[in-house]
């Protein structure tokens, strides 16, 4: 029985469809999601290559890396045929380090001079999150960012949003002016009472110390966002 090259063993494949082999010879740009796949997990099961069973399980989110990096350990292994624990952690370590690739390339803008730039710069780490965090970037006196930080994960109240330890880290880092950003897993970008009481806090504690709360951003779905300041809620 002729198998198709898909079900083969890929060690049998002809060398410029082996994955390896082609990112080698041609380059990384030219490998598909799954073959990249294959790469990692190295070896399939019993009826299906490591390339096939890599389209499975692409398949089964669509074909979207980040619905793919919100699978669990335990989702992935118990799934899918041929992945254990080892090749599971592969996977999403890689996804991991795909993402925090992006977050280091929104460093690149340095100066914030919209609500837009403000959005931009904290997008990828608070976009598609299945539960809220609270981000700070932190200015300098020309508004370049001098550090952004994870404050808070798992809502937004006065006691996870503590304005002493966001000033801290303000004083911490010389800053004149901070913007507040997190994220409405629910995808909607209007803010809540919460939202309002915190911004509120946070502002008047900012005057105290001369450090300017110049904008609070609501980060939804779709590349959508809301800005205090561009509504004229500061």
């Amino acid at each position: 029985m002729n198998l198709n090259k898909f079900t083969k063993s890929i060690k049998n494949w002809p060398e410029d469809d082996r994955p390896r082999e082609k990112l080698v010879s041609k380059g990384k740009n030219t490998l598909s999601n799954a073959e990249l796949l294959a790469i990692l997990i190295g070896s399939g099961n019993t009826k299906e290559s490591a390339v096939e069973l890599s389209r499975r399980i692409l398949s089964s989110v669509d074909d979207n890396l980040v619905e793919l990096s919100n699978l669990s350990i335990a989702e992935l292994t118990k799934n899918f045929n041929g992945i254990g624990q080892a090749k599971a952690i592969s996977i999403l370590a890689a996804l991991e380090l795909g993402h925090r690739r992006l977050h280091a390339q929104s460093m690149e803008r340095t100066k914030i001079q919209s609500s837009e730039d403000a959005f931009l710069a904290l997008y990828d780490q608070l976009a598609d999150l299945p539960y809220e965090e609270i981000w700070v970037l932190f200015l300098s006196n020309g508004n370049k960012i001098l550090k952004k930080c994870c404050i808070s994960t798992g809502g937004l109240s006065e006691s996870v949003a503590d304005p002493r330890k966001i000033f801290k880290l303000a004083l911490e880092q010389n800053a004149t002016s901070i913007i507040l950003a997190h994220n409405h897993p629910s995808g909607k970008t209007e803010p809540g009472n919460a939202d309002i009481e915190i911004t509120k806090k946070i502002k008047e504690a900012g005057n105290l110390l001369n450090i300017r709360l110049l904008d609070h951003i609501i980060v939804g779905e779709n590349k959508q966002y809301f800005s205090f300041a561009d509504k004229g809620l500061l």
